[in-house]
């Protein structure tokens, strides 16, 4: 069983940055790829960043790549989202994901656990 909990949102101006942290219990948080995700009002939850247990391979959806950064520290048990120059289309609930055994996928079925998410919001 793992949990995670999210923290790091807020409001921020376009252009600005925040960085969300996950924090993981457990002692096998290596052993789980770990993404991050987020729905907006009225949308479905859609991918962002995923990392693979190493920290290798990071994968990005398009929308945020160049800008967003996923990263992990598994002394820790800690990943983090490193959001630069956001966008007011960045406002949403961004939720960490925890896919046991997994590379990284950006497919909500391959993940195992869920946080609760923190807000993001945008302001033009």
């Amino acid at each position: 069983q793992v949990q995670l909990v999210e923290s790091g949102g807020g409001l921020v101006q376009a252009g600005g940055s925040l960085r969300l942290s996950c924090a993981a219990s457990g002692r096998t948080f290596s052993s789980y790829a770990m993404g991050w995700f987020r729905q907006a009002p009225g949308k479905e939850r859609e991918f962002v960043a995923a990392i693979s247990w190493s920290g290798g391979a990071p994968y990005y959806a398009n929308s945020v790549k160049g800008r967003f950064t996923i990263s992990r520290d598994n002394a820790k048990n800690t990943v983090y989202l490193q959001m630069n120059s956001l966008k007011p289309e960045d406002t949403a609930v961004y939720y960490c994901a925890a896919e046991r055994y997994g590379l990284g996928s950006g497919n909500m079925d391959e993940y195992d656990y869920w946080g609760q998410g923190t807000q993001v919001t945008v302001s033009s």
